[in-house]
C-alpha cells in the first residue's frame, strides 16, 4: 500500500524537516545512532515515508518520515 500525498507532506511538516529515525540498528552500519538520525532533508528525493507497522493503514498516525540510509535499514525496507 501506499500514503497519500496529503500524508507524506503533512507527516515531513510534523518531522521538522528531520529524519524520525530512532532505532539503533544493531549489527548493521549506521554513522548515527544513539538518539535521532541527525539527516536534515534538502529535498523530496532525500526521503522516504515509511509504515511503522508493515501492511498497516496508510494514515498519519502509522507514517514516518525516514532518511533514505536509514529506511533501508528497516527490516521491511522493499517488502
Amino acid at each position: 500500500m501506499a500514503f497519500p500525498e496529503s500524508v507524506k507532506l503533512q507527516a515531513l511538516k510534523d518531522s521538522g524537516g528531520r529524519c524520525q529515525c530512532h532505532r539503533e540498528h544493531v549489527g548493521k552500519r549506521a554513522a548515527h545512532h544513539g538518539g535521532r538520525c541527525p539527516k536534515i532533508f534538502t529535498g523530496r528525493r532525500t526521503w522516504h515515508a515509511h509504515h511503522i507497522v508493515a501492511g498497516g493503514s496508510d494514515t498519519l498516525s502509522n507514517c514516518e518520515v525516514l532518511c533514505i540510509p536509514c529506511h533501508k535499514l528497516t527490516r521491511t525496507y522493499g517488502r
